[in-house]
């Protein structure tokens, strides 16, 4: 089964202007390896490509920020197999599976990944609460 993206949130409250020292190497790597297609370009005073993937956006713009500073969360419909698609296509540095209760005690199956122009990705599934015990 192909997982898909539900939502994108960027770490900074700006998913769609994610900082990159190159947009066009950066906009490369998330098509070739992660599964997006390039939407949008603008050469304006600062460089922007703009990637989708199952209707879900993020922006990578050259406007000077930290990108190890920087990121997106996204949610998954199914973090094993986006998890192993990641791991097959060389998409940087991908993390374990592991879980994670929010402070709102929200639960979720996650992983990391670092892309090599330093942006930070989370990526988690919600799990299904049972019900009481």
């Amino acid at each position: 089964m192909t997982a898909k993206l539900l939502a994108a949130f960027g770490y900074q409250g700006d998913a769609l202007n994610l900082p990159v020292a190159d947009a066009d190497r950066s906009a490369a790597f998330y098509v070739e390896t992660m599964g997006f297609a390039e939407v949008q370009r603008t050469d304006g005073p600062a460089r922007r490509v703009v990637v989708e993937r199952d209707d879900v956006r993020m922006g990578l713009a050259e406007n000077g920020r930290d990108p190890e500073q920087d990121g997106c969360a996204f949610h998954t419909d199914n973090v094993a197999a986006l998890h192993k698609e990641f791991a097959a296509s060389g998409a940087g540095s991908v993390g374990e599976i592991n879980s994670e209760t929010r402070p709102d005690g929200t639960k979720f199956d996650v992983f990391f990944v670092i892309a090599p122009d330093g942006l930070c990705f989370w990526f988690g599934e919600k799990k299904q609460s049972r019900g009481t015990e």
